[in-house]
């Protein structure tokens, strides 16, 4: 059973990420921090557990395939092989309306959020099925806003909507390969994006709400948990919620 390994997270410096990275690390994982910011990962590596895995920082941009080359190089050259990719990375549009966003806020959203995951998925499929033994899992964060939209985040849910269909693909084509791969979502985590707007949320039907927010290490601890599992099992779509959020019945 493969309970540790090598691990690499995207968007590590903050977060969701963050937190997650530095579980799989407590859990015995040598882990690769990614991000676009090398203090943040930095900042990351320093509050790593004594007793657990090893950690490399590497910044890179997912949207640059590129950089995610020289990422995916640089993890295999410190660690020699890949179990688990967390495609966590992902930015949010401003609010507003779809009819009055410019289409480099469209863009930056896109690029990062699905082209971001595809590319490391992309890297992270080559890597296992040429590594002995074969085999690996790729973990995409999606969120609730993979099954239904916020007022004004046509961006943010287009992108999140279509994690799911590449969630499905990966899990097609990588189970030939021993490639599993399965999909978080997550609903009202304490992260620094959502830090960006507080609490207080537009709601469908024009109001705003306070809504319920979970500690973000609740997401870190279901990720690890998908993360342990051995390669004939999969969690294909775990969310990981505020129990009393508006999330069902929303629309």
């Amino acid at each position: 059973m493969p309970e540790t390994g090598v691990a690499l997270v995207t968007g590590a410096g903050s977060g969701v990420g963050r937190a997650t990275a530095l579980a799989l690390q407590a859990e015995g994982f040598d882990v690769v921090l990614a991000g676009r910011r090398g203090d943040k990962l930095d900042e990351t590596a320093g509050l790593k557990s004594a007793t657990g895995g090893e950690m490399i920082a590497v910044p890179a941009d997912v949207s640059d395939p590129v950089s995610v080359e020289a990422l995916f190089l640089a993890a295999t050259e410190g660690f020699g092989r890949l179990d688990v990719l967390f495609n966590n990375a992902g930015i949010n549009a401003p609010s507003k309306p779809m009819d009055e966003l410019a289409i480099e806020e469209w863009r930056s959203v896109i690029d990062i959020n699905l082209t971001g995951s595809f590319l490391c998925a992309q890297q992270a499929m080559k890597q296992m099925k040429r590594q002995k033994p074969r085999g690996g899992r790729i973990i995409n964060n999606g969120s609730v806003s993979a099954h239904v939209p916020r007022p004004n985040t046509a961006p943010y849910t287009a992108t999140k909507h279509a994690i799911t269909g590449l969630t499905r693909s990966i899990s097609l084509d990588g189970r030939a390969h021993n490639i599993a791969c399965g999909q978080i979502d997550i609903g009202n985590a304490a992260s620094e994006m959502w830090a960006e707007h507080g609490a207080s949320m537009p709601q469908a039907n024009g109001t705003i709400m306070v809504e319920p927010i979970i500690d973000v290490q609740h997401v870190a601890n279901a990720v690890v948990h998908m993360a342990q599992l051995p390669l004939d099992a999969n969690v294909q779509f775990m969310t990981v919620m505020a129990t009393a959020m508006p999330y069902i019945g929303r629309g």
